[in-house]
């Protein structure tokens, strides 16, 4: 499994001081985490992208270039970058020329946002959601993996003897996580093209996640992909650690009372009830953690959500510690135990041109005609 951090990178001020960082110390402050993270052998760094206050990581491709020549290891990867708003020529290049930079440490998810208002400000229109995302990464797909692309679609304008560049490294793109909090198109979206699904389950109940990722699931071995343990499965995490349970109760609960997305609530017991989320010591956040199997089966990525609401970036750091000394490791070699041999391991550049220099097929094996995704009518198949 993999394990790492994602950042929104909200700029919020610290409800203890009434300080918020500027928007060059948080930007400066994402990167050290990454860095950090690295160090703290973890696995992954994601970023969100978000093109309003009070957010500030507009161009993940940029920082993720940055961060990528100041580490060696660390697996550069979005928290969502956003296929509805962008332009799917400019996504296929850009994380393509990023592959390059990193060598290959590069994979992406997808998903539509959470900001309503973005949509105009690029030119679409939010009740297009569902169909941007489909169409927009159909036309992506097609420009990483065919050389020359004709295209003609309802959401930009036609494309005619277009080469996308600079290729993808070693002819295999950046693998797919497509990311949904609520949708099921979304998750008929991944299994279609044997992408992976990325469920970040901060808000949402055991029950809701548990169904997503059964669709998922289902589906993924319906296109023949592989089995339903096969699908490739990734999950969002939200903790704060202290030695003392009560400790950490106590310091993180001002940072929730004011967090800029669920802030002035629920309180923070009924909120660690209903959602995934762990306030305490590293040994409960082991133990939450390993009961996510409990009802998505085994997965493949978990990632934590360490730096929101304004915590200052020493507490961020600490909380790193905790999880590459204290959290992660035991969390590798318990997920290992009864792991059935036929559950595949994360994907990475390495792993999937192994697949397709030894004759088999890539991870991500979308290069199929647009023309032909259909997507089904999933709401039932995840109804409570």
């Amino acid at each position: 499994m993999q394990f790492g951090v994602f950042t929104v990178g909200d700029v919020t001020p610290d409800p203890t001081t009434g300080q918020a960082p500027s928007e060059r110390e948080r930007i400066k402050a994402m990167v050290a985490i990454a860095e950090h993270a690295e160090q703290a052998g973890l696995d992954v760094f994601a970023t969100g992208e978000h093109h309003n206050p009070p957010f500030v990581p507009s161009s993940p491709t940029t920082m993720l270039g940055w961060i990528a020549g100041r580490t060696s290891k660390l697996l550069l990867s979005t928290a969502t970058t956003l296929i509805t708003t962008n332009d799917p020529v400019k996504i296929a290049e850009d994380y393509a020329m990023l592959q390059h930079l990193a060598d290959g440490r590069v994979d992406l998810i997808l998903g539509r946002g959470n900001t309503g208002p973005v949509y105009p400000w690029f030119g679409k229109d939010i009740r297009d959601g569902i169909d941007l995302a489909l169409e927009n990464y159909a036309l992506l797909r097609r420009l990483w993996d065919e050389d020359v692309v004709d295209w003609n679609g309802r959401f930009r304008t036609p494309l005619q003897g277009f080469t996308a560049t600079p290729r993808p490294m070693d002819g295999v793109a950046p693998f797919v996580w497509h990311g949904s909090i609520r949708s099921p198109e979304i998750a008929e979206q991944a299994a279609y093209y044997g992408d992976g699904f990325f469920h970040n389950n901060i808000f949402w109940p055991k029950e809701h996640t548990q169904r997503m990722v059964a669709l998922y699931r289902r589906r993924f071995a319906h296109y023949g992909h592989g089995t339903e343990q096969q699908a490739i499965v990734g999950l969002g995490g939200q903790v704060f650690m202290r030695r003392n349970s009560q400790d950490a109760v106590r310091e993180f609960r001002p940072y929730f009372d004011n967090a800029p997305v669920y802030g002035h609530g629920p309180s923070l017991e009924e909120f660690m009830t209903e959602t995934p989320l762990t306030v305490g010591t590293p040994e409960q956040v082991v133990e939450r953690t390993l009961a996510f199997r409990d009802y998505v089966g085994d997965y493949q990525r978990q990632l934590f959500l360490l730096d929101h609401a304004g915590l200052p970036l020493k507490t961020v750091l600490e909380q790193i510690d905790l999880l590459g000394e204290e959290v992660v490791p035991v969390l590798r070699k318990e997920f290992a135990i009864g792991r059935p041999a036929d559950v595949p391991d994360a994907p990475t550049h390495a792993s999937r041109v192994a697949k397709v220099t030894g004759g088999g097929a890539a991870a991500n094996d979308g290069a199929r005609d647009d023309e032909r995704l259909a997507l089904f009518d999933t709401k039932e198949a995840i109804a409570p």
